[in-house]
């Protein structure tokens, strides 16, 4: 069955960074396009980043663009998230998501599998 893993979450000062990993298991991995999507606490989940299959190309919601950076290695069936200069409103538990479409997909309703998620705390 098809399984999605994220890691990395955790706590990091105002400024810092953190690397996600989702790692997919149960699913051609290099046919997928790959998605990032948060949620804070009280807040509907919002779109965070995608990259297509082959990781070409890639697309970031306004409010991290310049900050956070989406890439994936299909050897290891694996994608992830760089995020850097970390803000506190930066705070949420991260997913990531998968679908077999083409291109880069914004919408949380057109991915088919998602992991649980990873919390992400930036202190001030």
């Amino acid at each position: 069955q098809v399984q999605l893993v994220e890691s990395g979450g955790g706590l990091v000062q105002a400024g810092g960074s953190l690397r996600l990993s989702c790692a997919a298991s149960g699913l051609t991995f290099s046919r997928y396009t790959m998605g990032w999507f948060r949620q804070a606490p009280g807040k509907e989940r919002e779109f965070v980043a995608t990259i297509s299959w082959g990781g070409g190309s890639t697309s970031y919601a306004d409010s991290v663009k310049g900050r956070f950076t989406i890439s994936r290695d299909n050897a290891k069936s694996t994608v992830y998230l760089q995020m850097n200069s970390l803000k506190p409103e930066d705070t949420a538990v991260y997913y990531c998501a998968g679908v077999v479409l083409v291109g880069t997909i914004r919408k949380s309703e057109q991915y088919d599998y998602w992991g649980l998620g990873t919390q992400v705390t930036v202190s001030s």
